[in-house]
């Protein structure tokens, strides 16, 4: 595509890299709170974290569940490794829930393969396919809930990109989607390792090689390290993607995940309707910083405090005229 013509589906990853990325993680209630923002900014799907890290994710997933929290019309996603009793623990956390996204991955890049697991490639799609048919048999046991299969290959940026096709096509193999019952495949920027017209490249060698590409859903998830996470993800749409995984004003562990408000706000920008609600600037900044105890840089791309300052004399001349 030559521009960005309707929204992307969006998945806020907040709860999640909240806790990656806050030197003081939200507690329980905090995380309710920042959830009951996002709901109310209109967000469908939302990412509520690795339930079997901690006990506070845990607790916060069997909260709201339990409380019956969660509107009709949202989907919560929920993160595991690719790991047999970190599978089975969150399973167990979403005993009950209506929809879900279950979000599977292993690292599939060239460092940690070498130098991490000391892995061949061919051990390393073992790891995904084993959790991808582990998915299949939890998922058979809860009849009454409604799954989506997520995977991604961890440093997808650091993969030789015929490598990570091999891997995602093994996994949906094994979940084979359908036209009612897709399934995701993530291309995480774990690490932004490149211009993004060449991530974009990457993005279309999937969209055109994937197996069952009409019943798959690409999704990305840009980190910003060079600084370029919403040109990433602005392009990864251009090339195919059709979901965007990203938190407000960027926050995330080091340099950030992509900013979903710079994004959304960049398609209002061009009369493309971003299908969530930032009317409320203000509110949204303070309840942020109050939450996350991060700070919104005064510089920030349409809600930084000086957006609408400036200091120049002509400029002023000009904005009084």
């Amino acid at each position: 595509k030559e521009y960005i013509d309707k929204a992307p589906i969006w998945c806020s990853v907040d709860l999640r890299d909240g806790n990656q990325a806050l030197i003081v993680p939200m507690s329980l209630e905090e995380k309710l709170s920042f959830m009951k923002l996002l709901l109310d900014i209109g967000f469908k799907e939302i990412e509520v974290g690795f339930p079997a890290a901690s006990e506070t994710e845990y607790k916060f997933l069997r909260t709201i569940i339990e409380e019956d929290m969660i509107p009709e019309d949202v989907t919560l996603q929920v993160l595991t490794q690719s790991r047999e009793h970190i599978i089975k623990k969150t399973f167990e956390a979403i005993k009950g829930i209506k929809n879900v996204v279950v979000h599977l991955y292993n690292s599939t890049s060239v460092a940690q393969r070498e130098q991490v697991f000391k892995m061949s490639k061919e051990e390393i799609i073992g790891i995904a396919v084993e959790g991808a048919k582990l998915f299949n048999e939890y998922a058979s046991t809860m009849p009454d809930t409604n799954f989506t299969f997520e995977y991604s290959p961890e440093s997808f940026t650091g993969t030789e990109p015929e490598y990570a096709l091999e891997v995602c096509n093994a996994v949906i193999d094994i979940w084979e989607p359908t036209a009612d019952n897709k399934c995701i495949i993530n291309l995480p920027a774990t690490v932004e390792m490149s211009l993004p017209h060449v991530f974009a490249s990457q993005v279309e060698y999937m969209d055109k090689n994937l197996h069952n590409r009409e019943n798959v859903i690409i999704s990305l998830h840009p980190h910003n390290d060079r600084g370029t996470g919403v040109a990433d993800a602005e392009l990864g749409l251009l090339a195919g993607a059709d979901r965007i995984e990203g938190t407000l004003f960027g926050n995330g562990e080091r340099t950030g995940n992509v900013d979903v408000i710079t994004l959304a706000m960049n398609m209002y920008a061009q009369g493309v309707n971003p299908e969530l609600d930032l009317s409320n600037m203000p509110e949204l900044s303070e309840t942020f910083e109050r939450l996350t105890q991060m700070k919104i840089d005064d510089r920030h791309p349409y809600c930084g405090k000086l957006v609408f300052a400036a200091f120049s004399g002509s400029h002023q001349d000009a904005i009084s005229k």
